[in-house]
């Protein structure tokens, strides 16, 4: 039973924002704007709905902590489906959501399901929508998550981008630039705020009982994460990044962290053999602390994950993206981000450039300082106040 009473501050003119996480990304671009929410408008109730997007108990509860989040208000527990039965069962459960608690706001985040289906759900509720991550694009719309957000950002109301080049993508898609704020990202503001906390390599390999003795010689190591349906989905095409990795490993010794999902292939598929060897470490999904030591330590990074892209940027740490795409140009241009996709000889050419120094430095780019969410906390109140439903009249 909700207690609604304790959501509604009757010194705010203000109903509850409603902020949605529903997976992993989610959670570390939500800790910061909670924050910054609670400290700068403390008269304003921030209601966390979790849709349970992603429902592995222990690495929610690790993850929660690790980031000072708080325990959600209210969880969806959808848990897992098709993305068509899984969009569908969170809007479901959401909308109710929305008729109890008649938001001010719903904010959302990246551009998993979980984002779509809430912002879908308000927007026919008449609810404003705020999203964070706005305009972000891949170009490749056999991405699920290009679709999302696509579709997200036609329907919000209020779009917060990272880089400047989002907004030129949301001008082509005739949003109106009021609509539009440069906030900086939000992703980067846990990189902040976590950093100091994080562990050593030596420290999470020991408690992991790993012998770390090859890892932390002068070589080091690279840290690998698959996730990815288009690399981890199919057996041959898992099969066949595998082998590169394998040989990879020769090189500089690797250590793989194996998402639920990559692991869970892994066995279907037969195919654990194939990481058999003293020059490969696997271990089970981090936290995000542990994570993030691992990242900063580590010789170079190869993933298929976009919140490492940007990590591994604001890091300085080299990265060799396992995709075609990147939704993230700007780790390209300016970061520690090189595109690798599956190629064999793009990845091996890759790695010696890093084995001969001539890795990517990059720079931090404009507005990854570690204040975006102060920055939307601010702007968001402000036009919250100012009554975003008669904006919207003259602009829609």
């Amino acid at each position: 039973m909700i207690e609604i009473g304790k959501y509604f501050n009757q010194e705010s003119s203000l109903n509850p924002v409603i902020f949605v996480v529903g997976a992993r990304p989610n959670f570390i671009k939500m800790a910061p704007l909670l924050r910054a929410m609670s400290k700068q408008n403390p008269s304003v109730v921030s209601l966390l709905v979790h849709t349970g997007q992603h429902y592995d108990k222990n690495m929610n509860d690790q993850l929660f902590l690790d980031l000072d989040l708080p325990t959600p208000d209210i969880n969806l527990n959808v848990g897992s489906g098709t993305h068509a039965a899984q969009t569908a069962e969170i809007m479901k459960k959401f909308e109710p959501v929305i008729d109890e608690f008649n938001p001010s706001c719903v904010v959302v985040v990246g551009d998993v399901n979980s984002t779509l289906a809430c912002a879908l759900v308000a927007v026919k509720k008449g609810i404003p929508v705020a999203h964070v991550e706005a305009g972000l694009r891949s170009f490749d719309r056999t991405m699920p998550e290009e679709i999302n957000r696509i579709l997200t950002d036609q329907i919000a109301d209020r779009l917060y981008t990272t880089e400047r080049s989002a907004q030129f993508n949301l001008l082509r898609e005739a949003i109106p630039t009021e609509r539009v704020i440069f906030a900086g990202n939000v992703m980067i503001d846990s990189v902040q705020y976590s950093k100091t906390s994080t562990r050593s390599a030596g420290d999470i390999f020991r408690s992991l009982g790993v012998n770390a003795e090859l890892l932390l010689s002068d070589s080091g190591y690279g840290l690998v994460t698959l996730h990815r349906p288009s690399n981890v989905d199919d057996p041959s095409a898992l099969e066949h990044l595998l082998k590169i990795l394998v040989e990879v490993s020769q090189r500089l010794p690797l250590v793989l962290v194996l998402h639920p999902r990559t692991r869970s292939n892994l066995l279907r598929f037969e195919l654990l053999h194939l990481l058999d060897s003293k020059y490969m470490v696997l271990l089970p999904a981090q936290g995000y602390l542990d994570m993030l030591g691992l990242v900063s330590s580590a010789k170079v990074v190869l993933t298929d994950s976009g919140g490492l892209q940007e990590e591994t940027t604001a890091l300085g740490v080299p990265c060799l993206t396992l995709r075609n795409s990147t939704e993230r140009p700007i780790t390209i241009d300016q970061g520690t981000n090189t595109l690798v996709g599956v190629d064999r000889g793009l990845i091996l050419e890759g790695m010696q450039a890093i084995h001969n120094g001539q890795g990517k430095q990059g720079r931090t780019p404009e507005l990854w300082d570690g204040h975006a969410a102060e920055r939307i906390a601010s702007d968001l109140t402000q036009w919250l106040c100012q009554g975003p439903s008669k904006q919207l009249s003259t602009t829609v």
